[in-house]
């Protein structure tokens, strides 16, 4: 039992080192590649992932025994989560520092919370109110980039569609767990009508023209890790957990570990704010999750 909770506990670690590397990787990515690009490729490349997992793990057969409905129903979701939610976060991306757009995009739990009341018929509690108010100061914190002046150079419009996207995220949250199908056969049917979305909007607000160099790169860094490879890290760490919660806490760690990769890769100085911001946020986050004794 111990074993198992320790080799979840590696799984988890080496999830969250992971996932502290993407937002860096999206900033470089966006600096040759737009958003719609960032997105094209980066989706491709984790559907060609997931579709290998399924049949090197002998799971590829579950795909022929996916339903009309089902089909419909990823088809939906789809546009969700890659379409709609990567394409609003990496335009936040483009118009806000990395330290900024991370943690704005990290409140989907209390957004999730909110939405949980007319989509899964729970109840609101004081706890999500005041979770929000903390998460909100946080917000305010971050957007003022050190200081009262450095509101005029947050891009509003950035701000708001970081936000968005945590909405997103959290109305995929809710459909996924509707869904009862295996995570990966999901993720992948997810990803795969995404792409198709995103095949058909290129020749409208982009073109297929990816310079080679250290963008590129990312992009395909992004599309192997944000969802590929650390996912599956991630889903192996909850199967071996023998307290999800303690394992799950372990996710908390990967804003503050980017915030490093931020300041030394993209040179973005890191302001107080910003750290007393993050604090704020994954405070209501965590307060929010924390049950009632």
């Amino acid at each position: 039992m111990v074993k198992n909770q320790d080799k979840s506990l590696g799984y988890a670690a080496l999830s969250v080192l992971i996932w502290s590397t993407v937002a860096t990787a999206f900033k470089l990515a966006l600096r040759e590649l737009d958003p719609v690009q960032l997105i094209f490729i980066a989706s491709g490349v984790s559907a060609l992932f997931i579709l290998f997992w399924l049949l090197v793990t002998g799971q590829f057969r579950q795909l022929s025994q996916t339903t009309g409905r089902e089909l419909l129903r990823s088809m939906a979701v789809g546009l969700l989560n890659p379409f709609g939610y990567y394409l609003i976060l990496f335009k936040a991306y483009s118009l806000l520092p990395a330290q900024l757009a991370q943690p704005l995009n990290m409140i989907w739990p209390v957004t999730l919370a909110f939405l949980s009341i007319p989509l899964l018929k729970q109840k609101i509690t004081w706890r999500q109110f005041l979770a929000l108010g903390v998460c909100l100061l946080g917000i305010v914190l971050l957007s003022s980039q050190g200081s009262i002046s450095g509101f005029r150079n947050t891009s509003l419009t950035g701000v708001i569609l970081a936000l968005g996207s945590s909405l997103l995220w959290a109305l995929f949250w809710i459909f996924n767990i509707k869904d009862q199908r295996p995570e990966a056969v999901k993720l992948f049917l997810n990803f795969f009508f995404g792409f198709l979305y995103l095949l058909m909007i290129m020749p409208l607000f982009s073109e297929f023209r990816f310079p080679a160099g250290i963008s590129l790169w990312a992009a395909l860094y992004t599309g192997l890790f944000e969802v590929g490879i650390t996912y599956l890290l991630w889903m192996k760490a909850m199967q071996l957990s023998d307290n999800n919660a303690v394992t799950g806490s372990l996710i908390y760690a990967a804003p503050f570990l980017s915030l490093l990769l931020i300041s030394s890769v993209l040179g973005e100085k890191i302001h107080p704010t910003t750290i007393a911001g993050l604090v704020l946020i994954v405070s209501g986050i965590v307060y929010q999750q924390i049950k009632r004794r």
